[in-house]
């Protein structure tokens, strides 16, 4: 299988970065190191390469019955312009993939799904709206090979950008977004989204605008010290923010109301999405485990797949994240653990290499979003 370059390919490698397959992509995986990049995005700015990202377009009368079929959000809670956090359901309890949606308008939304789950996404989507009237490649339409992404995440972010449009972008609301002209192009999607929990924004454009993009985004950010960030410091920063990453912490396997994602589970009138019945009962009843933050009280770092026990030894659980934290200078993760360890402040040990570390049940956010 060939992998895929960005439109952004050139200027990683020009600048050093160390490449590496990622979701059928060549991609950037660090540049000057992932915890001077962790902290870069925390105290600045950084610029991210999220162009391996998926885009699903969804237009028409059916768009917005489709949509709420298929996610589990409440896309009536959608105004124009305004983005949502949600997941599709698989028809058996488990997640198919996380997802944004975007407003345009009633008729016009805008999908953005994880790179490695395309295909999958796009099958899922295909079948569901093939049975709801949709017309595919019109009502419902792949644009992932024809849109290039950067994301711009920091607290200098967004002052850093304003410096390329007209448009008022420092004081949008979080997870909002406009069609804009925006340096010499003459239209981008700017949207106050992000991975990191710091802040920014994340920009898509045509793919042939992809390097008038990098250039004004580069120069413009010059005075704020902005730099490349790779996806290493990409994994650190969404991890003390307890974000979820598709195939660690969710998947097919694993429900949303045991992912802690109840809050994107709307049990509201007129949300008959995939899986609602027996998610409703999984939340009436309380699952038999639940994804949990954890801290380590003992050095150590925790990975994907170590196991989780109690003070006897006994398995309790599975780390499904996990890393050192650049800003707590500690050992941070997630993981599944049953239900009688889920109380924030309960104490578990982490199995790292046969010696059981001491850990404890955590809040997450790891930190405060700045």
């Amino acid at each position: 299988m060939t992998t895929k370059i960005t439109p952004f390919t050139k200027f990683h490698q020009s600048m050093g970065a160390h490449m590496e397959p990622f979701a059928g992509y060549l991609m950037p995986i660090e540049y000057a190191g992932i915890t001077a990049e962790h902290m870069q995005v925390r105290e600045k700015l950084g610029v991210f390469d999220v162009s391996h990202m998926g885009e699903f377009w969804v237009k028409g009368p059916k768009a917005f019955s489709f949509i709420q079929r298929v996610t589990t959000n409440d896309v009536a809670a959608l105004w124009d312009g305004k983005v949502q956090y949600s997941c599709f359901p698989n028809g058996q309890g488990g997640i198919v993939d996380d997802l944004l949606v975007y407003r345009v308008n009633q008729e016009t939304y805008l999908l953005v799904v994880n790179a490695a789950n395309i295909e999958k996404d796009w099958n899922w989507c295909v079948k569901n709206a093939t049975e709801m009237g949709l017309e595919i490649g019109k009502e419902l339409y792949n644009a992932s090979d024809e849109i290039a992404q950067l994301a711009i995440q920091g607290p200098l972010a967004l002052k850093a950008m304003q410096k390329l449009t007209k448009d008022n972008v420092v004081d949008m609301e979080y997870y909002t977004f406009k069609k804009i002209p925006f340096a010499g192009i003459k239209e981008v999607i700017f949207a106050t989204t992000g991975y990191t929990g710091s802040g920014g924004c994340e920009i898509y454009c045509a793919n042939e605008d992809a390097e008038v993009l990098w250039n004004a985004v580069m120069e413009a950010g010059q005075e704020f010290g902005i730099k490349p960030i790779g996806l290493g410091a990409r994994d650190t920063l969404r991890l003390e923010m307890g974000y979820n990453l598709y195939g660690h912490d969710i998947d097919d396997e694993t429900s949303p109301i045991e992912a802690s994602l109840a809050w994107i589970t709307k049990f509201v009138e007129g949300n008959d999405f995939i899986d609602r019945p027996l998610l409703e009962k999984q939340k009436a009843d309380k699952t038999e485990r639940s994804l949990r933050g954890f801290i380590m009280k003992e050095r150590g770092i925790p990975r994907q797949h170590y196991p989780i026990v109690n003070a006897a030894g006994e398995v309790i659980g599975e780390v499904t994240s996990g890393n050192q934290s650049p800003i707590l200078q500690a050992g941070i993760g997630m993981g599944y653990v049953k239900a009688p360890y889920t109380k924030i402040g309960t104490e578990i040990f982490i199995q790292v290499r046969n010696r059981n570390l001491k850990a404890e049940i955590t809040k997450t956010p790891f930190i405060q979003p700045s």
